[in-house]
Formats: C-alpha cells, structure tokens, sequence
C-alpha cells in the first residue's frame, strides 16, 4: 500500500479528502508532515481531546496553519486568543447570540431568504452557491451588523480572496496584509461614524459594550478590538455558512431519497442540519500551537510544533458514528466537532444552525428537486473552509 500523504493546501486531496482522512484515523492517528511541518489528529475523540486543553494547544498565534507562521499576525481577534483574554471578551460579544436574540432573528432571516429564492422561481436553474447559498449569509450577517446593502457583496469577495490559496501558495503574507488592510480601512470609517452617531446595529452594541478589567472595573473595547470583531463576524458569518449551504445543494442532489424524506417531512430538517454539518464539515481542520511537550500514540508532539485538528475527518470516524459514510437525515448524530469544542465553540453556532434550517425549509418547499451540473462546479480553495464556489443546478 502506497505512503499515507495528506496535505491541506492539495487540491486534488481537498477534492476528497475522506480517504485519505480513513487512512489517517487507521494506520497514522498521530500523523507528521514533514514539508509544511506540522503535526494532525485525526479521530474523533483525540480532536475532541485535544480542544479541550486550550492550554497544551494554543489559538494565540492563530487558528489558520498559514497565519501561524506569519510575521505579523491579527493580535486582538477572539479566535487568536486564549483565556483569561479570550473569555472576557467572549463573554461581552455573546450577548448578541443568545437564544433570545437569534431566536429573534428568523422573521428577518426567513425574509431574506425569500427575498433571495422568490425571484428564482420558474427559471430551469441557477447557481446553488452564488444565487443563493453566499448570498444569504452575506445578507444576513451585513445586516446584524449594519452593513450598507450596496457594500455587501464587495465584503464577501474580500473574505473570500482573504480564505483563497493558488495551488503551492502556502505563504500569503503580503496578499493577507492587503486585503485585510482593505477591510480594515472600510470598516474603520463605519466605526468613526457609529460613535459619532449610534444605531439600533450590532456594530454600534460592540461599541457601547463594557468590558470588565483586571481590577474590577470597566471599561469600552478599543477601536482595533472593535474592528477585529467585526472582521471576524463578518469572515465566519459568510464563510462557513456559505459551504453550509452549499454542501446541502451538493450533497441533497447527490442522495434524492433523504432530499425526498425532507420535502414529505420538513420537521426532519434540523436533525438534516446537524447530518450535514458532521458528514461534510464546512471548517474541517482548525491550527494549534502546541505549548509544551505532548504525546499522542506513542509519540512525541514537541512544544513549539503546529498541531492540526482534523474535525472534518472526526465527522466521519467510525468509533463515534455507525457507518459514517453514509449520508442518513434521520441519524441521531449526538456530538459532531463542526462547531469546534470547549473553549472555541463556535460563537455563531445557533446563528449558523439557524439559517441553516430556515434556508431549507424555504428552498425546499419551492424546489423539491434539482440536478447539478457537476462539469460546470468549483470548489473553495482553502486550508481551512472546504466546499463549493459555484454550483450551478438544473430545476
């Protein structure tokens, strides 16, 4: 049998990289890459294991394996912190994703994905992704966020070139920095104004936020803490909802008798959400740096390497799930490690979940079936988020 490869930034391997995360969880648990240097964990309960322990397995230079390596790295995003930092700020920013507060979401968010699907009843097809699956998430989180409606399809293409690697680019660097730069800038003049002139918006909650200090008191976020929030919630809520979606218009088309189970049984939906998430994860592998010597399968990790955690091969090991590769909308999946765990659950989880089942609902009941034209698809091509750039189907 040929030598176990497995390489984030292939793009045959991203293609389908389900057999050669199989290999990874049976023969390499502990797997080592020598070229981009980096060490991955690959079966369920190590994933899990090892996001617990924040302190073994830091997010403090980054979560990305490319942005751990650079020189000048985001300091203040949550994502790229550890506690005590990162709790307090997580504790200030959650508010504004309680369940109260998305529950009342989903008239907005229903809305907009009618506002978004209506318009492409009676046509013979259009594209998943781009006509719906990125739009929706795009609309929705510039909403929340007070995003001007003529500005916000320039925010998702920023985020999306920021997540984009050419085939062998591993370093960034100087396209990151632009880019980032971009959006900062854009941003900043929105954060000027809302302090001048606040608004019923998340971006100005942000700005009125207090934070608890060291000593016991308060105080407002700074102007960069404000922005790397926005920065952040702006990236995730279109990106991973995005390949959200857009796994469900690929992987529905590709298994039309649970399509069918869903379109005769809408309260099948959440659960579908949920298989969805755990059969194709839309963020499948999360960077960490490793603090102090660890071992793992007999081997040792040395403190100072980069530790990927493979939560898309996680979804599929077959210690956790009876028969993971087959695709089941009634599965009972319990635990799934899509939404990370412990310490950097995802923030936006409800939000995600949310859409996630009010898209279906929608699209659903107006197009029980559809083709895609799989010659005419393209894929995402990052090291983190994996799925479908363009989906064009037939209805």
């Amino acid at each position: 049998m040929s030598e176990i490869y497995y390489d984030p930034y292939d793009y045959a391997i991203d293609a389908d990289p389900h057999p050669v995360w199989r290999r990874l969880r049976d023969e390499a648990p502990l797997y080592r890459n020598e070229r981009h240097d980096f060490w991955a964990l690959s079966r369920f309960e190590d994933v899990l294991a090892a996001s617990l322990d924040h302190a073994t397995y830091s997010s403090a230079r980054g979560t990305v394996l490319e942005l751990i390596r650079l020189e000048n790295r985001p300091e203040v995003s949550i994502i790229f912190m550890d506690p005590p930092e990162h709790d307090r700020l997580r504790a200030l920013v959650s508010r504004a994703f309680s369940p109260r507060r998305i529950a009342e979401l989903e008239p907005s968010i229903r809305e907009i994905v009618r506002s978004t699907l209506d318009p492409l009843v009676g046509s013979r097809g259009f594209d998943y992704v781009a006509d719906f699956g990125a739009k929706v998430p795009m609309l929705v989180i510039s909403t929340m966020l007070g995003v001007p409606r003529e500005d916000r399809e320039q925010i998702r293409e920023w985020t999306d070139q920021l997540l984009h690697r050419d085939p062998g680019e591993v370093d960034p660097d100087a396209r990151i920095l632009e880019l980032g730069g971009k959006m900062m800038g854009y941003f900043s003049r929105y954060v000027a104004e809302r302090r001048r002139s606040p608004r019923d918006d998340m971006m100005t909650d942000l700005l009125q936020a207090e934070l608890e200090t060291d000593d016991g008191g308060k105080r407002r976020l700074s102007d960069p803490e404000v922005l790397a929030f926005i920065m952040l919630l702006s990236g995730a809520g279109n990106e991973t909802v995005a390949r959200l979606l857009g796994w469900a218009g690929s992987v529905l088309a590709q298994h039309p008798a649970e399509r069918a189970k869903l379109v005769a049984r809408p309260g099948l939906i959440p659960s579908a959400v949920e298989e969805l998430l755990r059969y194709e994860a839309p963020s499948p592998v999360q960077a960490r740096s490793v603090t102090r010597d660890a071992t793992w399968h007999g081997e040792r990790v040395p403190e100072g390497s980069v530790l990927l955690l493979l939560t898309g091969s996680a979804g599929r090991d077959d210690r956790q799930y009876p028969d993971p590769d087959r695709f089941d909308v009634e599965r009972d999946v319990g635990r799934h490690l899509s939404f990370g765990f412990g310490t950097h659950f995802c923030l936006g989880a409800s939000l995600a979940r949310l859409e996630g089942r009010v898209a279906l609902e929608e699209a659903l009941a107006r197009f029980p079936t559809w083709e895609v034209e799989w010659d005419a698809a393209e894929r995402v091509h990052t090291s983190t988020v994996r799925g479908w750039a363009k989906l064009p189907i037939r209805v």
